[in-house]
């Protein structure tokens, strides 16, 4: 039996991004309970704006291939004007059915204020729509500068759902999806 790959997809640009430092203390923790891991940190990729008429522009073929190779996908993304980030979305565009189908997704929000569920719940709507099995759980970090310090989790409870999260992206790495979604069975444009 091979070890489970789980891939955490970084959502934000800032250098010193508080979505970066959740995803890696979840991939942490999904190294601990025994997968293989990667970072792709969207910074390190030439994604230009998706445009449909050249789907393999820059890394776009590096990043999707990534995504394909992994059996479980962390998507973390800072929170912008109550959903997720421009960048996530953009690299998102990039993949379909091929990269994300059946697989599992943990999906994490950082936000400056304290309501950061907005951003989940239009991710797990992507998610759902490329009939991924979304984690169940799923974490959140508010008001992220109170709660990292120095690149750490600072709060034993924010600590303890992202590690729940890089746990679960492990343990469910090879579950039977169910049934296609009905979002995933409307989503006709994926296979343009």
């Amino acid at each position: 039996m091979t070890r489970p790959h789980v891939v955490g997809v970084v959502g934000s640009l800032r250098d010193e991004s508080y979505t970066r430092v959740g995803i890696e203390r979840a991939l942490a923790a999904a190294a601990d309970a025994g997968a293989t891991t990667e970072l792709l940190d969207l910074r390190e990729f030439d994604l230009p704006v998706f445009d449909a008429d050249d789907r393999e522009p820059g890394d776009a073929v590096d990043f999707a291939d990534s995504v394909y190779d992994a059996d479980s996908i962390l998507l973390g993304t800072p929170v912008y004007h109550g959903s997720y980030s421009g960048a996530l979305k953009n690299a998102l565009d990039y993949c379909g059915f091929d990269e994300f189908e059946h697989k599992t997704v943990g999906l994490l929000a950082v936000a400056g204020g304290g309501f950061p569920i907005t951003a989940l719940e239009h991710l797990r709507s992507v998610c759902r729509s490329l009939n991924c099995w979304v984690i169940p759980h799923q974490a959140a970090i508010p008001r992220a500068r109170t709660y990292v310090e120095d690149g750490e989790l600072i709060d034993d409870d924010i600590e303890d759902r992202v590690v729940t999260l890089g746990e679960e992206a492990v343990q469910y790495a090879n579950i039977e999806p169910d049934p296609a979604c009905f979002e995933s069975t409307e989503n006709v444009g994926a296979d343009d």
